[in-house]
């Protein structure tokens, strides 16, 4: 008979016992909480549509229980500046904390699970030997992970944003958004009903406001075990009496906190196995804890009916489970970053506000806003086309978001979509080759509203590879200039030239070869900020002096016109990627103790001598652009904060747009990967600055796209990797969406036709 010990009665761990025990009766399956059984803290629990498909799969019986006591709604409401929105669509279900685990144990006894309420669970050693399996569903204070911390390799992060659970009296139709300026700041308020007359009421606010406001005196006055904090309470109710309209907020155990954000390197060790926040938390502004406590039960119990052994079966738990885990904890951990950056919101209209909100941790978007609500949608659509008409993008109503114009300059461009500079390494003597004129033109062609050339260099010694193109003799910019009259002659796209110096990753192999490795024959001296190779295996570079620096500031200049001469619409200055520039910009790799380097003022001395001179000799109707590494991914490294600053000054020396990317700055960067995972960085820039910026990073849909532009991420979306599977994405993409594009090369027209019939026959 397999023995099952579960610290902890709350809903995973009693869901967990269930489970476990319905699917084989003869397990002892045997649960500790210290607390009594109608014992609860908190208030209400909510779930989405796809959390209660779950619960019904695995258990019908209890989810039939829980099903009479749920208070169903499908609508948001966010109000802002006395101004509500309202998106619906969106399916939740919440009930009583304290009556789902009134059901799950009254459940969990009907099967034979042995209930030890008020009684604290055996210590963990004893567990481990006297139980087959000890589940550790404790919580996010759980005991039994900080026992085994070593083991498990616990990471326990402190937020700093205060927070308070309260409850309120006041009917609420659906989940709602309330968000209130004050003398002291702004506070905000997380709100969902759990049944026809109580609701649960979180406030949360930034530590200044906190602060400013006397709440950290209110949380640092003593109270009694269980007792809220009533001072804080009243002080809540005041600042949002007009919303609550004479209700009141009720405690328990109510105080102010700070999540904690809690990870593990390993969920098992031995027999024992974390679940829900034991585990790992999600931050609330998702409603995550309950949900993933119960479906981390599922699949455990899962794993255990697979029937090859308890050790089988935590590894299959974990290897299973852990990726879902993580897909909602980075969106969990988007949602806080947005809060915990709300500030730099305050600004915006409230359409957009509303939009940055219901879309900050990418699993809303624009085309699902649009399947849930399509009322709301066509009032977001409404507002940005109003927008963009004050920005003087004209474009006709029901043009949708990715194909309305945009200016820089003298620049006009059709739409927002960015051909993103992708090194080919098809280049010989850095001359461009008819590689460089079929690869740019095709995707000019293909319908992009702006091409941009890989990084083309400034000098033989600032190339990457022996294949990358140069822009330093007449014979190249006469080569350049036929690439770009095709593209103007033939397209309606313009074209942009990125130039740049490669630093301490020169003289590198092409990059099918292995990225970033020196080469073993040819190779020439490589130059950058400080004597430090990029690896380990790489060549050391020679420290720049003062001349040469001079010297490689010149050449940029003279590549510009160059670029110019060649009829470029626009030139890109490289300044990220552990490249040349970049490699002064960031304290991992400049070293200097001169005027180049130290402060971040210093080391974007360089960056700024570049701009101040390209600016100077290129015309004054086309747009200059930056590209930075917005983080290096390491700590020590540049930081968004960082990059917010150097992209005011190189706005102020004449820079037009910033082309955000991340990293690539050092070996040991841990880029945080994942959907639109660099945009964040953008969107910073954009809202703390008011400079326009391009995104770039895992940027693949129409969806994508939509969403970075009316959330105002972005100005411009750069995709990369689409455009080498398919030159023709831009066109493609309006045929998707049903947009005429009168741009499309007459040579073409035919093509046209054909997919709009193979759509009517589908």
């Amino acid at each position: 008979m397999t023995r099952i010990a579960v610290i902890g009665g709350g809903p995973g761990g009693l869901y967990a016992s269930i489970l476990l025990k319905k699917a084989d009766p003869a397990r002892e399956v045997r649960v500790f909480e210290r607390n009594a059984v109608d014992d609860t803290f908190g208030f209400g629990v909510v779930f989405s549509q796809e959390t209660l498909d779950n619960l019904a799969a695995a258990d019908a019986e209890s989810f039939s229980r829980i099903e009479r006591l749920w208070r169903r709604w499908s609508a948001m409401d966010v109000t802002i500046n006395d101004v509500t929105e309202r998106s619906d669509g969106h399916a939740f279900a919440a009930l009583a904390r304290k009556e789902l685990l009134a059901v799950l144990a009254e459940r969990a006894s009907e099967l034979g699970v042995e209930l030890d309420h008020r009684t604290s669970a055996p210590p963990v050693p004893e567990l481990q030997r006297e139980y087959d399996l000890v589940i550790a569903s404790d919580g996010i204070n759980s005991g039994t992970r900080e026992t085994l911390a070593t083991e498990f390799g616990t990471t326990t992060v402190l937020r700093p944003f205060p927070y308070a659970w309260f409850g309120t009296d006041r009917p609420v139709e659906c989940f709602t958004f309330v968000f209130v300026d004050t003398p002291y700041g702004r506070f905000w308020a997380h709100i969902y009903p759990y049944n026809d007359t109580h609701s649960t009421f979180l406030v949360e606010t930034d530590p200044e406001t906190w602060r400013r406001a006397g709440l950290d005196d209110f949380a640092a006055s003593p109270r009694h075990p269980g007792q809220s904090d009533e001072r804080s309470m009243r002080f809540c109710e005041e600042i949002f009496a007009d919303y609550l309209d004479g209700h009141r907020l009720v405690g328990n155990n109510s105080g102010w906190l700070t999540f904690r954000d809690v990870s593990n390197q390993r969920w098992v060790t031995g027999n024992v196995v974390l679940i829900g926040d034991a585990a790992h938390t999600a931050h609330f502004s998702i409603g995550s804890g309950t949900k993933q406590a119960l479906e981390d039960a599922i699949a455990l119990a899962d794993a255990v009916a697979e029937g090859h052994g308890i050790p089988d079966a935590l590894e299959r738990y974990e290897t299973e489970r852990r990726p879902i885990a993580a897909s909602l904890r980075r969106s969990a951990m988007t949602s806080l970053e947005w809060f915990e950056s709300i500030d730099r919101y305050a600004h915006l209209p409230p359409q957009q506000f509303v939009f940055q909100l219901l879309t900050r941790s990418q699993r809303i978007t624009y085309d699902n806003l649009r399947l849930r609500d399509a009322g709301y949608a066509q009032r977001v659509d409404d507002w940005f086309n109003t927008d963009q008409l004050e920005r003087g993008n004209v474009a006709e109503a029901g043009t949708p978001p990715m194909f309305y114009p945009f200016r820089l300059r003298g620049m006009h461009l059709k739409n927002r979509i960015v051909v993103s500079p992708m090194a080919q390494y098809s280049a010989v003597d850095g001359m461009p080759t008819d590689w460089h004129l079929v690869h740019l033109g095709s995707r000019a062609v293909g319908g992009a509203g702006l091409v941009l050339t890989e990084m083309t260099c400034v000098s033989p010694e600032g190339r990457i590879t022996p294949g990358c193109p140069g822009i330093w003799n007449d014979e190249q910019a006469a080569t350049w200039r036929g690439i770009v009259d095709f593209v103007h002659e033939n397209t309606t796209a313009k074209i942009g030239l990125q130039i740049g110096h490669a630093g301490a990753k020169a003289a590198t192999k092409v990059g099918w070869e292995g990225n970033d490795v020196p080469l073993e024959e040819g190779a020439w001296p490589i130059v950058a900020a400080s004597p430090r190779p990029y690896r380990p295996d790489s060549q050391v570079p020679h420290e720049l002096t003062r001349a040469e620096i001079a010297e490689i500031v010149d050449q940029h200049v003279v590549s510009a016109r160059y670029a110019d001469g060649a009829g470029f619409d626009m030139v890109e200055l490289h300044f990220a990627h552990g490249y040349l520039v970049s490699g002064f910009l960031s304290p991992l790799s400049n070293r200097r103790s001169d005027e180049y380097g130290g402060s971040l003022e210093n080391r974007s001395r360089l960056a700024r001598e570049i701009v101040s001179a390209v600016r100077a000799a290129w015309p004054d109707d086309k747009p200059l652009s930056a590209r930075i590494s917005a983080t290096d991914w390491v700590d020590g490294g540049i930081t968004g904060d960082d990059a917010v600053q150097v992209s005011r000054w190189l706005a102020e020396l004449g820079v037009d747009i910033i082309d955000v990317s991340t990293g690539q700055t050092s070996v040991d960067a841990a880029p945080a990967y994942g959907r639109l995972y660099q945009t964040p960085y953008s969107d910073q820039i954009r809202q703390e600055t008011g400079i326009p910026t391009m995104t770039v990073g895992a940027v693949s849909s129409i969806d994508d796209v939509n969403t970075i532009l009316v959330a105002g991420r972005a100005d411009l979306c750069l995709l990369a990797r689409p455009h080498l599977i398919d030159p023709y994405w831009t066109m493609n993409a309006a045929l998707d969406v049903q947009w005429d594009d009168d741009s499309v090369p007459p040579q073409y027209l035919s093509g046209l036709t054909a997919r709009r019939r193979a759509q009517v026959a589908r």
